[in-house]
């Protein structure tokens, strides 16, 4: 016998997520975390969640959990779960960005939020990160607007423009922008090898990786899937990271509990180069570029949350970020960063105010789709009592 569950599975910029109103999923957390589980197919150790909804990529393995808000001045509350794959874990720890953008559409079709026209504001509560949020979503008829002429890199075609603006984003998750208080810090690994990072936490914290640090250029995007050298290496970089910062105990817990927080992004100085779709970009058209690590694969984009937190660092004097920028660049309020899908561009105001940096706000262009609306439906062991990995 299976639960049906009402829930909507929506894009939002580059990730896919399942939509659940809290008050449709089980009330006591650990039965909830076995029933969203089962709804994605995990913990699956083929890593291919055949036998749920979950997509076998990190950027697809995600769900948004939504309830209407008590406080004055903000519209709805939102929580962010990433589900491992191959575990029977959900990492509460961090945002995701993308999904974030999908929040206003959900909220305006799902009658949560009233519909305006032509711009809907929808105001919410990141709950993992304590932070607030703001989408301006376009709405015709009542309804968020689908189709425009807005291109996002790792999505095709266009859509509809939603602005997407992050209140105060650092200090998302350690409490401080820079977790460590050190532009830069080094991390020991292979026993003996050190390499000097920036950790650096804005709407999700991220170890900042300088390409040359690992004998890279920056540019071997199609070989990092299959080196697993380099992955062992930026997980071990990833998880002594996230020690140095409070996220995990050890090295175990940070590679087994902690899969999501923080990411490992490695970045190098503006290049011309192919995105994975052929198309060509030029060095001028960009002002850094990363590629990122999540969940121990190759992010084919880039997380909205990587971007803000990204832009924040190239705004820092001393960062390794900022020293792959042109001061030129840093001086401009918009950031433009090349990925292996494309272009992204981010409006990041950060301040030295009393001798310490502050990150006021973010905003940057995203689009949204709803895909499926219906029911998930759930094994009925697992809302019993079941295990959720039996």
């Amino acid at each position: 016998m299976q639960v049906k569950i009402p829930a909507v599975y929506m894009r939002g910029g580059s990730s896919k997520a399942v939509f659940f109103h809290e008050n449709h999923l089980p009330q006591d957390i650990v039965t909830r975390e076995r029933v969203i589980l089962a709804a994605f197919g995990s913990p699956d150790p083929s890593r291919r969640q055949v036998d749920g909804m979950g997509g076998a990529i990190s950027s697809t393995s995600k769900v948004a959990v939504i309830s209407p808000s008590k406080e004055p001045g903000i519209d709805i509350n939102y929580l962010f779960g990433q589900v491992s794959i191959d575990r029977p874990d959900i990492d509460y720890k961090g945002n995701c960005g993308n999904i974030s953008s999908a929040v206003g559409p959900f909220a305006i079709e799902e009658g949560l939020v009233q519909a305006v026209e032509p711009i809907t504001e929808v105001t919410f509560y990141q709950v993992n990160t304590k932070k607030i949020i703001k989408a301006r979503v376009p709405v015709e008829k009542g309804y968020p607007k689908v189709e425009g002429d807005f291109a996002i890199g790792g999505v095709p075609g266009t859509g509809a423009k939603i602005e997407m603006h992050f209140s105060k984003p650092g200090g998302s998750v350690t409490g401080s922008l820079l977790p460590t208080g050190n532009v830069k810090d080094k991390v020991l690994i292979d026993g003996n090898k050190e390499v000097t990072v920036s950790i650096v936490d804005a709407s999700n914290p991220i170890v900042f990786v300088p390409a040359g640090e690992l004998d890279l250029d920056g540019m071997e995007m199609e070989a990092i899937e299959k080196d697993h050298d380099i992955k062992s290496r930026l997980e071990e970089i990833r998880s002594r990271a996230a020690v140095m910062i409070g996220i995990a105990s050890d090295l175990k817990e940070a590679t087994e509990r902690s899969q999501a927080v923080p990411k490992v992004a490695v970045v190098s100085e503006p290049k011309s180069y192919r995105v994975v779709n052929g198309r060509n970009i030029s060095i001028e058209d960009i002002d850094l570029f990363g590629w990122l690590v999540s969940m121990n694969n190759l992010h084919m984009a880039y997380p909205l949350t990587g971007v803000v937190c990204t832009a924040g660092a190239a705004k820092i004097d001393g960062t390794v970020v900022s020293d792959l920028v042109s001061p030129e660049a840093r001086s401009k309020e918009i950031i433009h960063l090349g990925h292996p899908s494309g272009i992204i561009s981010v409006k990041a105001i950060i301040e030295k105010r009393a001798g310490s940096y502050e990150y006021d706000y973010a905003e940057v262009g995203r689009t949204a789709r709803r895909l499926m609306e219906g029911y998930v439906c759930v094994p009925q062991k697992h809302i019993s009592g079941g295990r959720s990995d039996a």
